[in-house]
């Protein structure tokens, strides 16, 4: 079974169909949950986020394109974890000192703003594969292993590509060419 058609089937309720999504994207998944939630919260915690992400993809199926689900799965894995940090978060108490912190300026929020802009621009700018290997290494916080098994590069090479994205975002960066 091939992503295509296993999506088709779990658009008609499938649940071998899920389970074939379940066993070919957990680990994607559970990186992803488990970089965003450990050790801020229990492995419960995280385990819970992994399994409401499957869950929407049940829920959500007929609203995935084909060839979009692993993009799909990231974002809905990514929006979890948030979820399951808000929640912690509501849970603690509110200390007194804690609302003597002076919230950023309008000058320093639109600053943060435009370099999160410029920085968004010159990894998008990134050739292929090297998008990509930025992307899982700061984004996905996979290691240079995970990302040499996964794209099925030597880890020098990963290695390489990481410095010389870096270079190049330095460089647009500091040119203001992002």
């Amino acid at each position: 079974m091939d992503e295509a058609q296993a999506l088709d089937a779990l658009r008609k309720g499938s649940e071998e169909a899920l389970g074939w999504f379940i066993d070919r994207y957990t680990a994607y998944v559970s990186t992803i949950v488990n970089n965003m939630l450990l050790p801020k919260l229990g492995a419960p915690d995280a385990e819970e986020a992994v399994c409401d992400v499957f869950l929407a993809l049940w829920r959500s199926a007929g609203q995935i394109r084909p060839g979009g689900v692993r993009a799909w799965l990231g974002g809905v894995a990514r929006n979890k974890a948030c979820d399951a940090l808000r929640a912690h978060r509501a849970l603690l108490p509110l200390d007194d000192d804690v609302l003597a912190i002076p919230a950023p300026g309008p000058d320093e929020e639109l600053g943060e703003r435009e370099l999160r802009r410029r920085v968004r621009a010159a990894v998008e700018a990134m050739p292929e594969p090297d998008r990509e290997i930025f992307l899982r290494h700061y984004y996905y916080c996979q290691s240079v292993a995970e990302i040499a098994l996964a794209l099925d590069m030597n880890c020098n090479t990963v290695k390489t590509r990481l410095r010389r994205g870096r270079e190049r975002l330095k460089d647009g960066l500091t040119r203001g060419d992002a």
